[in-house]
């Protein structure tokens, strides 16, 4: 298995959700497969059928999670030196060239994206379009929305 990029905040909140599902989430199903059983007859018992359900979901989220966790690279942008280039956790302010709009984006890992929180991940249009680019550079970016053309102002790791 690959090696799968991720900062170390990505890290620690898969960490927590693996933490969650083992020590909240399983716990719960299977008491409540317990009471289902405790009802009778299983066969025609919808609420077994449903926690069995739940406890498939949460038993496979438990080993994604660390399969994740066991191919991760963890890398604290903080620690970076860069030398002033996007990179895999770098944060990004960038201006767009049409509107003047400043956007600040934080290259991170596929789990850890949100694009309302300024996450984007790695995989994406914008993120490949900016590795390697610098403070006054050009980036040119395939949006569902046509060609968007943006300047690199500012390059941190924090």
């Amino acid at each position: 298995m690959a090696t799968i990029p991720i900062t170390k905040r990505g890290a620690e909140k898969l960490k927590a959700e693996l933490h969650k599902l083992k020590t909240v989430d399983r716990p719960w199903v299977i008491n409540a497969i317990a009471e289902a059983r405790a009802q009778g007859d299983l066969s025609e018992n919808a609420e077994y059928e449903v926690a069995k359900d739940r406890q498939g979901f949460i038993e496979g989220r438990i080993q994604e999670v660390e399969g994740k966790l066991s191919a991760c690279q963890i890398i604290d942008p903080s620690e970076l030196n860069a030398g002033g280039r996007v990179v895999f956790g770098a944060t990004v302010v960038l201006e767009d060239e049409a509107s003047g709009k400043t956007v600040t984006y934080q290259i991170v890992g596929e789990d850890e994206a949100d694009i309302k929180l300024g996450l984007v991940n790695i995989g994406s249009p914008i993120a490949r379009a900016l590795i390697g680019k610098e403070e006054g550079d050009s980036a040119e970016v395939q949006a569902p929305g046509g060609i968007k053309h943006y300047e690199v102002v500012t390059v941190s790791y924090v």
